[in-house]
């Protein structure tokens, strides 16, 4: 049954199709803060209706424009360092491999569903990534696949970058828990990138989008009332946090009532009665 306007998602990976549009979007600016040729014909139509159907979205673009922003700097600082490998979970329809000035030695491995993965090598078959790309159709809700899938790249990489975008908003605490131990398993996974809401903006978007994301059975659920510090009992160390309004504001992609609000002290993801979403970097504790 195909579902009409206003709940256009029928599945969780309708979500990158509908991602898709705010990179395209950003990307046809003349002051774009990056580039992705490929957004466009990656979103699809499919992408641009569901875009459509979300208003609170596309008043609230420039978050999205952020994350993506963010994650770019991360990625450069970290190769910096010596990462050789970047675990990119939950993929969805992103281009990094194709679009940022990467090392051709670098490995890149995107995690997503099958069906997806396969639309994703469809669309881009005529293209060729920069780097050495390796794509995995796995369902990470799979305990026992993906460990044993961390375990195998672990070996094979001497200090791993782990991207997540969009994910773990989905999953209750215990896999949030479960997921974070598992990455850590591995010792050269050394860094780890994600994105992170409070309990305050939880509800929001709860309110404002929650409709759109229930024929799909993607509920909006992980939102950690002690911020960051929450994947510290699993291995993990903070090391930076970032927010996506003081992002934005910088990055001159905020209204004007918007720019106000990112005046105000930032709660940084230790409040949790304050709204706040941003990404956090955080560091291996296990000796390499």
């Amino acid at each position: 049954m195909i579902l009409p306007v206003p709940y256009p998602i029928r599945h969780i990976s309708d979500t990158a199709l509908w991602v898709a549009v705010y990179r395209a979007r950003e990307s046809e600016r003349a002051d774009a803060h990056f580039r992705d040729p490929w957004a466009s014909r990656l979103a699809g139509d499919r992408g641009r209706e569901i875009a459509a159907a979300m208003p609170f979205a596309q008043r609230h673009a420039w978050g999205y424009v952020a994350r993506t922003w963010l994650v770019d700097q991360v990625i450069k600082q970290e190769l910096r360092q010596g990462t050789d490998m970047v675990v990119n979970l939950a993929a969805g329809l992103d281009a990094r491999p194709y679009r940022m000035q990467l090392p051709a030695s670098l490995r890149w491995i995107e995690i997503d569903l099958p069906d997806l993965l396969s639309y994703k090598q469809e669309v881009l078959a005529a293209e060729r990534p920069v780097c050495a790309l390796e794509r995995v159709p796995l369902d990470l809700t799979d305990a026992a696949a993906r460990r044993a899938l961390f375990q195998r790249l672990g070996r094979e990489t001497k200090r791993a970058l782990v991207v997540c975008e969009g994910l773990l908003i989905y999953f209750d605490a215990d896999s949030a828990a479960e997921l974070a131990r598992d990455l850590a398993a591995p010792s050269s996974f050394r860094r780890w990138v994600t994105d992170l809401t409070s309990p305050a903006l939880l509800k929001m978007l709860q309110k404002a989008i929650g409709g759109p994301l229930a024929p799909s059975g993607s509920l909006l659920r992980f939102a950690p009332p002690e911020g960051p510090q929450f994947f510290a009992p699993y291995g993990w160390k903070v090391t930076e946090i970032h927010s996506l309004l003081q992002t934005a504001a910088k990055l001159k992609r905020l209204s004007f009532g918007m720019r106000l609000l990112s005046l105000l002290p930032d709660p940084a993801g230790r409040k949790p009665n304050k709204p706040w979403g941003g990404m956090c970097v955080l560091e291996n504790n296990r000796e390499v």
